[in-house]
């Protein structure tokens, strides 16, 4: 029997355990630094399997080392939820208030624990050089995520590669997508504060008027700051809310705008900073006003390694239930994994998670949902992606 064909047997035995796995987190998410209840249950898996596994050290989250000896791979999965209301209507339905895993953390965190569950069993029975370590990671979905965090504390040094999956809705169950080079874009958070006098609205012309001025940052800023930047690095200044005011004949003290800024190449995502500092001061101060920018850095375009592609590839092609291994596009969405990649090399793919008989419900909705043959997929691919890289490391 092949290794690919052992994993799948392996990650078989224990796929309804999975599923269970996945529906619990569902209906009980947490969000970004609040994953404990998350956090335990995880770690009572891994160690109930005779693993050593640890909180990892930002508090939440869950770290496990695999085999004893050889280079090390990762395998990464992110386990916080959004908050948001959770609007479908099923027996795992989230329990808690506003808190809904709506971008598929539950099958990420659930996918990791399958492969571990079923790498440990192959490096015990066909033992190889090499080594995984799991990584279950809290906050992706905060500014400034969980991932800067664990790479500070040292969690991928030494690492040869990261592998990560993501849901992808768009993409039927039993479908891959992994492409070389950028795969996601920087994304980042801003929120604007503008301050003026006030006044009556008669006299505009006496005060600093911040919902004309509001009305300028919006229209202004993003259109010159596309005219800084170099217009293949795909930079977008797109602004969420606009809060000014709340009577018609009085000019306000105070206005905030939030915004997201996002960006498919790195140069203009790292001069954006410079740029917007300057571009606010010269639009904001002539009038009258002035400005305070909070710039909460998210992270860069995850950039997939094209060795670590090439395992992905051998890993999906060959795996039993996988009926389609292709190509996919650079996403306008951000994700924190990217910053691994400032230490080791990535592999990210995307896994289909659309059942064709039921409605396409987007990630970030609170009607989301996936098939649930995706998540013993996921595992799959994840387990045999790092048997590959470990093998293909030893025969070099």
């Amino acid at each position: 029997m092949s290794t690919t064909s052992r994993i799948a047997a392996q990650i078989d035995a224990i796929e309804p355990e999975l599923i269970a796995l996945r529906r619990d987190l569902h209906a009980h998410p947490e969000p970004s630094w609040e994953e404990y209840r998350t956090t335990e249950v995880l770690l009572a898996r891994l160690r109930s399997a005779g693993l050593d596994a640890r909180t990892g050290p930002t508090g939440t989250g869950v770290i496990c080392d695999l085999g004893t000896h050889g280079p090390l791979i990762a395998l990464r999965g992110d386990i916080d939820a959004l908050r948001l209301q959770d609007a479908k209507e099923v027996p795992y339905r989230s329990t808690v208030a506003g808190v809904c895993h709506a971008c598929g953390h539950d099958l990420h965190a659930a996918a990791v624990v399958g492969a571990a569950l079923a790498i440990d069993a192959e490096l015990q029975a066909h033992p190889i050089p090499g080594r995984v370590r799991i990584i279950l990671q809290p906050a992706e979905e905060a500014v400034p995520g969980g991932a800067s965090a664990l790479v500070k504390a040292g969690v991928v040094d030494g690492v040869e590669a990261v592998f990560a999956l993501h849901a992808d809705p768009s993409r039927a169950v039993g479908s891959v997508g992994v492409s070389p080079g950028p795969i996601t874009s920087a994304a980042d958070q801003l929120t604007i504060r503008l301050r003026g006098a006030g006044g009556h609205t008669g006299r505009p012309h006496e005060t600093a008027d911040l919902a004309h001025i509001a009305a300028r940052v919006v229209v202004d800023l993003p259109m010159s700051l596309g005219r800084l930047s170099d217009p293949r690095d795909g930079l977008n200044l797109t602004f969420g809310a606009i809060q000014v005011g709340s009577a018609p004949n009085v000019i306000a003290t105070e206005a905030r705008l939030l915004a997201s800024l996002r960006a498919t190449g790195r140069g203009a995502w790292e001069a954006a900073p410079r740029h917007l500092r300057t571009l606010l001061a010269a639009i904001v101060e002539p009038l009258g006003a002035t400005w305070e920018l909070e710039h909460l850095v998210g992270a860069p375009p995850v950039i997939n390694d094209p060795w670590a592609v090439e395992m992905i590839r051998r890993a999906a092609t060959d795996m039993p239930g996988v009926d389609h291994v292709g190509p996919t596009q650079q996403s306008a969405g951000g994700e924190d994994f990217s910053w691994y990649g400032e230490r080791t090399r990535l592999g990210y793919f995307r896994l289909g998670v659309w059942d064709p008989a039921g409605l396409r419900v987007d990630l970030h909705a609170g009607g989301f949902d996936l098939h649930e043959r995706a998540i013993g997929l996921g595992a799959r691919v994840l387990a045999a992606a790092a048997i590959e890289a470990l093998v293909d490391l030893d025969a070099r």
